[in-house]
């Protein structure tokens, strides 16, 4: 038996906001740092690293000078048709948040709702889900081959893609992007398949397996602000409440309610005044707020829990 050849590679889903991480990406929408090839930023884990996490830490500095803020490992990715060719790969998938809008050499931002555009709910649901998605999915579960998987796949429909906006569940991202995988809806599945012509309905494709990646990591970070104060890892060391909102309906790809939200982050002690307004802005000026670090060792503090409007 010829012996495999595996190699284990950090890939990061290096996650920024635009509006409050510079002026040279677009407003308002989540960012992620990609390669010119459409593929996560990736490096090797060499032996030399004490950890995996300072292995990535290390090889993001070395690699474009990007010092990385919070850090949490994702998942194990081994499928052994996540990459063509007889190397087998091994990717450890990290979440990275950062708030400088400084880039790793050739790499771009590249807005997450580009490659999930069914995922951003923020101005009601997404038009490509009624005319493009539902669709075909009700045309993959007529092709069922028994009512069993008829009745399956009409479940796994209703849940990921509800009709009624009250039950959509924004952690779904993995669960969303791998149904469209299963029905051949994905660009990727297209492109191997060579079937036919992929297109960008259902969302950019991205390199070998990094969709998946990167949804892994969107679903883990919609999780997260809802029961730790993750988010503030990606604001300024001031900011406006309306600012605050702002980046965490980007997050969510919804919508909150504005008045309820605001008595949520006060009541929990996560933010305190700095006495300070805003300047130069257009319309009323509005408290500077900061974030209260100490509430990490005060208690575990809950997250936004995403108070939505409608």
């Amino acid at each position: 038996m010829a012996e495999q050849n595996t190699k284990i590679e950090l890939n990061a889903v290096i996650v920024a906001v635009p509006t409050l991480a510079g002026p040279s990406l677009a407003g308002g929408e989540p960012q992620i740092l990609i390669d010119p090839n459409t593929a996560l930023p990736s490096g090797p884990f060499e032996t030399s690293h004490r950890t995996l996490e300072q292995g990535l830490r290390e090889w993001a500095q070395t690699k474009g000078g990007q010092p990385l803020g919070y850090v949490e490992q994702l998942y194990t990715f081994a499928d052994r048709d996540r990459a063509t060719g007889q190397q087998r790969y091994v990717s450890i998938g990290y979440l990275a948040l950062v708030r400088a809008a400084t880039t790793l050499k050739d790499a771009v931002w590249s807005p997450w709702y580009k490659h999930f555009p069914w995922e951003d709910h923020r101005r009601g649901m997404p038009a490509v889900i009624a005319k493009n998605i539902l669709p075909a999915l009700n045309k993959w579960k007529a092709a069922a081959p028994n009512a069993a998987a008829k009745r399956d796949r009409a479940q796994r429909i209703a849940i990921a893609f509800p009709q009624d906006k009250k039950n959509w569940n924004e952690e779904l991202v993995l669960q969303r992007y791998e149904l469209l995988w299963e029905a051949g809806l994905a660009a990727e599945t297209q492109k191997r398949a060579a079937a036919k012509k992929a297109d960008n309905t259902t969302g950019v494709a991205m390199a070998h397996d990094h969709r998946r990646i990167l949804a892994t990591a969107i679903a883990r970070l919609r999780a997260k602000i809802k029961y730790r104060p993750v988010v503030f890892e990606l604001m300024p060391d001031v900011f406006t409440l309306l600012q605050l909102q702002s980046t965490v309906e980007a997050l969510a790809g919804l919508r909150l309610h504005k008045q309820n939200f605001r008595r949520l982050v006060e009541s929990q002690g996560l933010v305190e005044e700095t006495g300070a307004m805003t300047r130069g802005a257009s319309g009323r000026p509005a408290k500077l707020f900061a974030f209260r670090r100490d509430v990490l060792v005060e208690r575990a503090a809950a997250g936004t829990k995403l108070p939505r409007s409608g």
